[in-house]
């Protein structure tokens, strides 16, 4: 039996335009788009945006609700649920959940736990369709630490992960190139003192030169043999973004100064810069601001990281902060762009034939606020 459903009075944000009119959704699929209101409808948006569901490549976001407090451990089914809930209520429809590979010495164990409760709650509950957005993994292979690689090969041989990245946070690289910075970030969060934080960068600098290397092969080798994708993480320098592209890597997550972003860009790799870098005007680690890559014309994926509602907030701001992005160009940035990526060309826009991810929203005081949420044609929230 075909089921219909009709959007009406709605600003629908196409990837080309902002059309005021209204969408038959069709088992799911979209349908029709109409450039004016229609006499029966069964949602009337009331002038409200329809957007389409917006793709999240990167959000850390699960292991905060895996993990509220230190040493406190929340079951993996009640985490990912109160997390998806949060994906949901900030219009993001599919998601890569970035479950981190490899320990350290003081994390022993603890971390090889979290994954695997962690990718069995995103296995079961899809299959129990118990999720509101599409959850998929997406690993992220910690290079310096001695077990990543096993750590990557028994995750990816469980048939979930479809996207990893490769990045090293030692001091002294990449997104801490300036170790003055890495002191003033760790020495910020209170966690240890000044002369601890000192052995601190010793040790992890010593563990970048015995495993980096060796696990990046590693996990490179991997991911080509298994034809998934691959992103560089915190590109700083040509160098950088000249062994992701013989790496065969495809997205340029985060890279931390204009030079790496405009050759990632200029060399075909989809260039990766964080939402909540947008909304707070400038990176927390004192890297390059997204306003900035986005105004060299090298901005092509947004993420949010690690606050889900920024993603949403960022594609509003984008057209405030960089003159001449649109709204819909800007709105590309967190949906179809990120999509195609990942060859998920069902879905990331309104246009006839893609799935019918879509999100009302409300511009409130101009913040935007998702008022409904809809998968596949389905409400989820």
């Amino acid at each position: 039996m075909t089921k219909e459903k009709i959007f009406n009075n709605a600003k629908i944000v196409t990837a080309d335009e902002i059309i005021d009119g209204a969408v038959l959704v069709r088992d799911g699929m979209i349908a029709d788009i109409s450039t004016s209101a229609v006499a029966t409808a069964d949602v009337d948006l009331d002038g409200a945006y329809l957007l389409p569901g917006l793709v999240e490549l990167h959000t850390d976001h699960l292991e905060s609700h895996y993990r509220p407090r230190p040493g406190v451990s929340w079951p993996a089914i009640g985490a990912l649920l109160a997390h998806d809930a949060q994906i949901a209520a900030a219009g993001i429809t599919t998601v890569f959940d970035a479950l981190r590979a490899g320990t350290f010495d003081s994390e022993t164990g603890g971390l090889r736990r979290a994954n695997d409760q962690l990718s069995g709650a995103i296995s079961e509950a899809r299959k129990a369709n118990m999720l509101r957005a599409d959850h998929r993994v997406h690993l992220r292979c910690e290079l310096p630490c001695a077990d990543t690689f096993d750590t990557v090969e028994e995750l990816v041989e469980q048939g979930l992960v479809e996207l990893l990245s490769v990045m090293d946070h030692t001091p002294g690289e990449r997104q801490f190139v300036s170790i003055d910075k890495f002191r003033e970030y760790y020495l910020g969060k209170g966690i240890m003192s000044p002369e601890r934080l000192e052995v601190f960068i010793v040790e992890r600098r010593e563990l970048n030169q015995l495993h980096s290397e060796r696990n990046r092969r590693a996990v490179v080798n991997l991911a080509l043999s298994k034809g998934l994708k691959i992103a560089s993480h915190d590109d700083a320098t040509e160098a950088h973004v000249a062994e992701a592209i013989a790496d065969g890597v495809v997205i340029a997550e985060f890279p931390t100064t204009e030079a790496a972003a405009r050759v990632a860009h200029d060399s075909g790799l989809a260039v990766l810069m964080g939402a909540p870098n947008l909304v707070r005007g400038g990176s927390h680690s004192g890297n390059i601001p997204t306003a900035d890559v986005a105004k060299a014309g090298c901005l092509d994926l947004m993420s949010s990281d690690y606050v889900p509602a920024s993603l949403l907030h960022a594609a509003f701001a984008l057209p405030d902060n960089v003159p001449g992005i649109t709204l819909p160009e800007a709105v590309k940035v967190v949906s179809r762009n990120p999509a195609r990526v990942m060859g998920l060309d069902d879905r990331g826009e309104i246009a006839l034939g893609k799935r019918a991810d879509v999100i009302e929203v409300r511009l409130v005081d101009r913040h935007p606020v998702v008022r409904s949420v809809w998968r596949a044609g389905e409400r989820v929230l």
